[in-house]
């Protein structure tokens, strides 16, 4: 084990001597070490709540006979730091929330990871770090924000900043947005819309280093705490068989994110993070190819900001496995890729159904051919 490099010997008693000061047992000194990457935060909603998702990521560890250590990371809101000084910081903080993973894990000799953030800079950070460690790690995220209701229609975020435009223009008074505020946001997660949050942990899937469900169960369901659990014990199998995240994230599965991004509509931030992600695995990104995936790539859902379906709707609709499904069966996406939920995401998605043509369309009925 890579722990045994604080823990094995005589001359690691002083390293042991620390441990035991945490509480470690004599049992869990036997145990892999398990990293527990927590981004909580009372400042950011969509953190907000990953204290109860991270015992449930602890419980499934010790499920699956290995010893978690917590440990803290930061977040920035990119919406509460938008519109003043702090949005100079919110993507360089991408590269701060990469290397106090880098360093905790480094530092600590753990034997694998399980990374645990939410929010637009969190996800993307984390994720380069496990790609630069490359120690078998697994992503849960915290989950995406259901919509709110006003007037009997979906509210979010975005409805926010389009209340703000209508007020500058004379078309809203101040209890009219004050109404909208105090509504597009009622539940903690990420905002409820396909930004970049939501993009780039449903995008963790298919990246295959998040269990099926990771980007789309919303955040207040029940069922988030069981993924974390399941999450938990996933790191003790692909620590078992040594799956580092470099084994599942190759040239192919890149371009199968492109995919999954194009039919989604994603964020245009995706651009940046997928670049990282790829270069810190050691993989080319050419722009190119974006241009390449999404010329027969056929754009299937329609999601908020472009439309009044939210994450909670591609949830009951089938989730991403389902769309993931149909793009694999249309000859769009590579099935073969390896994934931390089973051996290949064909497999790891072979029971999702679309539930809602709708909100994931059939290609004979996209909502753009490309």
């Amino acid at each position: 084990m890579r722990s045994d490099e604080i823990k094995q010997g005589p001359r690691r008693a002083p390293h042991r001597s620390l441990l035991r000061a945490l509480g470690v047992s004599d049992a869990e000194m036997t145990r892999p070490f398990i990293g527990v990457a927590n981004s909580f935060s009372e400042v950011v909603p969509g953190h907000l709540h990953l204290r109860q998702v991270v015992d449930a990521v602890k419980a499934g560890v010790r499920m699956g006979g290995g010893t978690p250590f917590e440990f803290g990371v930061l977040g920035i809101c990119d919406g509460i730091a938008m519109n003043h000084e702090g949005m100079l910081y919110s993507l360089p903080s991408r590269e701060l929330v990469a290397d106090s993973v880098e360093s905790m894990a480094k530092g600590h000799a753990f034997d694998a990871l399980v990374l645990v953030p939410c929010c637009d800079k969190i996800v993307p950070g984390m994720l380069m770090a496990a790609m630069r460690l490359n120690i078998p790690a697994v992503m849960v995220g915290g989950g995406p924000m259901l919509a709110g209701r006003r007037g009997g229609r979906p509210v979010d975020l975005n409805t926010v900043f389009e209340g703000v435009g209508r007020h500058m223009a004379g078309e809203l008074d101040d209890e009219g947005l004050e109404a909208i505020e105090c509504a597009a946001c009622p539940t903690c997660g990420s905002c409820s819309g396909m930004f970049t949050a939501n993009s780039m942990n449903c995008l963790a899937e298919v990246l295959g280093l998040a269990l099926p469900g990771n980007g789309t169960v919303p955040a207040v369901y029940v069922e988030r705490l069981r993924l974390a659990k399941e999450a938990g014990m996933a790191v003790m199998d692909v620590l078992s068989r040594d799956l580092k995240p470099r084994d599942i994230v190759t040239d192919a599965v890149i371009g199968n994110a492109l995919a999954l991004d194009a039919s989604l509509g994603c964020s245009t931030n995706t651009v940046l993070h997928l670049a990282a992600i790829a270069t810190e695995a050691g993989l080319d990104f050419p722009l190119r190819r974006i241009n390449d995936v999404a010329a027969r790539v056929p754009h299937l859902c329609k999601l908020a900001p472009a439309s009044d379906v939210h994450v909670e709707d591609l949830y009951h609709a089938g989730g991403i496995q389902a769309l993931m499904r149909r793009l694999i069966d249309a000859g769009l996406m590579d099935g073969s890729a390896r994934t931390v939920a089973a051996a290949t995401q064909s497999e790891a998605v072979a029971e999702a159904t679309v539930v809602d043509d709708e909100v994931i369309r059939p290609f004979d009925r996209p909502h753009h051919a490309t």
